[in-house]
């Protein structure tokens, strides 16, 4: 049975939609057969997977409405073992269109439990809120990654998060954990980026992983051209931080699979 695990974070800006493509992409090419599924009305998931975003005519929100079956909006990817469950502007609608719906908070969940047999891990990226399409990627899910960028504002807003996965753990999913706490746009020229990483170990212990990813410009530049980094710049040190952030979640070896490859 496969994984599935959201990431999220109800703050804007914190390398969300970044981490959830590249460790897709990074899974994917460790071998992991890999579903994306973006739950954010922006579609940036899929506009930087390489997937126009407006020619999309099945989307998420159509298997939240049960229209769909999630095998019948799946789409391939640049990358063999990953599929993509596309998003578009449609789903902004979802969050009204079921706010009256019986059992409205399981609506992922019910659609994922047909393939998850079928995927090593499903990935979800929910959208920077904690409304309802966030809470069906909380209630879907075996576990929760949380990106924090290393910035001023960093860890504000992480209680009210960790407060919403404790109430849906209480009332709505009693198995969901937090599976890391991933720092992200480390500037480690600076002491700012220094006490954020501290401060996030020392609140979340050893729950934080080892690898940090940094401001990186290929990162930064990859989605414009809709590519995760590992097939924009795989010698970049973006890509060097998430395929050693994706080996240390899998408790894999360090070596890069991409060296060597032309």
């Amino acid at each position: 049975m496969g994984k599935i695990i959201t990431i999220c974070n109800q703050k804007g800006g914190t390398g969300k939609t970044t981490s959830a493509i590249n460790i897709a992409a990074f899974f994917a090419l460790l071998g992991k057969k890999i579903m994306l599924v973006d739950l954010d009305p922006q579609a940036n998931a899929t506009s930087g997977m390489g997937i126009n975003k407006h020619n999309i005519q099945k989307s998420t929100y159509h298997v939240l409405l049960e229209e769909l079956e999630i095998k019948e909006i799946l789409q391939t990817t640049a990358i063999a073992n990953l599929w993509l469950a596309p998003s578009n502007l449609d789903l902004t609608g979802a969050e009204v269109e079921l706010v009256g719906a019986l059992g409205r908070e399981y609506r992922l969940k019910r659609a994922l439990a047909k393939e998850r047999d079928n995927f090593d891990f499903i990935l979800v990226d929910s959208p920077p809120s904690l409304g309802l399409l966030t809470i069906n990627g909380l209630c879907a899910a075996d576990s929760v990654l949380i990106p924090v960028q290393c910035e001023y504002y960093a860890l504000e807003g992480l209680t009210q998060l960790t407060n919403t996965v404790k109430l849906v753990k209480d009332n709505l999913n009693p198995s969901i954990f937090i599976e890391g706490v991933l720092l992200t746009m480390a500037d480690f020229r600076t002491n700012l980026t220094k006490e954020v990483i501290q401060e996030a170990r020392n609140y979340f212990k050893d729950k934080v992983y080892n690898t940090v990813i940094p401001r990186n410009i290929r990162l930064t530049e990859a989605p414009s051209f809709g590519k995760p980094v590992a097939l924009y710049d795989k010698d970049s040190l973006g890509a060097q931080k998430y395929e050693e952030l994706c080996k240390e979640i899998l408790g894999l070896e360090t070596q890069s699979i991409l060296e060597g490859e032309a």
